[in-house]
């Protein structure tokens, strides 16, 4: 186990990626303290080793006691991951402030600030691990995202200098920058699809790998990038998507 005798604080690990880093986690000997504002399902609240913290990550008021109810839950922190995140579509045109100003809220404000109240926690233990969920739309992007982009490049920048600042503390911070990963909300979108089988065989075609991720898929890093096997590695972006960004477009 790589995890044992940690304690993580995972903010939005109640369903999609955040969970799927969770279950890892828990799979790997750790206990883990769920940050958000929805209700756990009855699994997870069912688990003596998951607690849940109830809180608006947009309500940056707030964070510093999410650190530290968090560590009060098990006694102790060692690992963030700032997984929460929100997106909303819109042409650049036709953005509005309040969906840009939710995104950096969420996307930036919280991972920052929320990184910055952990620290004194992570510091009691003799350092700890940061891991912060950026996207490939970081680094590309698609059409109606230029305020999702934005937040998640801007979560990369932030993820190197914080690992500078941290270092000398004993605190590392790296992000892991996922490609397609499979959700909910992932396959009700390509059902929407005129053609979604269609659809689906050209997703597949451009991932080299031959497959799309998975929330576990995120969560195999996360325990590599939160564990002590990864002790040299901080102020990295890496990009987790099945080889999809290294493949250049060619015609048919």
């Amino acid at each position: 186990m790589q995890l044992t005798e940690k304690v993580a604080l995972v903010t939005g690990g109640g369903q999609g990626i955040g969970r799927g880093i969770v279950e890892r986690f828990l799979e790997e000997g750790a206990q883990v303290v769920i940050a958000q504002r929805s209700p756990l399902d009855a699994d997870l609240q069912a688990r003596p080793d998951v607690a849940h913290v109830v809180v608006d990550l947009s309500d940056s008021e707030a964070l510093a006691d999410v650190a530290e109810q968090a560590a009060q839950a098990f006694g102790a922190l060692d690992i963030l991951v700032n997984n929460a995140g929100f997106m909303a579509e819109h042409h650049i045109s036709e953005l509005p402030l309040k969906d840009w100003q939710r995104m950096d809220a969420v996307n930036v404000t919280a991972p920052l600030f929320l990184s910055q109240a952990v620290v004194a926690h992570l510091r009691e233990r003799g350092g700890g691990s940061i891991i912060n969920i950026g996207s490939v739309e970081g680094i590309l992007t698609n059409p109606a995202h230029a305020a999702y982009a934005a937040s998640k490049a801007a979560v990369h920048g932030m993820t190197r200098a914080m690992a500078i600042d941290l270092g000398p503390l004993g605190i590392r911070c790296n992000a892991i920058a996922p490609g397609w990963i499979t959700s909910e909300l992932s396959e009700t979108y390509l059902d929407s699809k005129k053609d979604p089988a269609a659809a689906r065989t050209a997703l597949f075609n451009l991932h080299p790998i031959g497959r799309l991720g998975q929330p576990a898929d995120v969560g195999d890093l996360a325990v590599f990038l939160g564990g002590d096997r990864s002790a040299f590695l901080s102020g990295e972006v890496i990009v987790l998507d099945g080889g999809r960004t290294i493949r250049l477009p060619t015609p048919e």
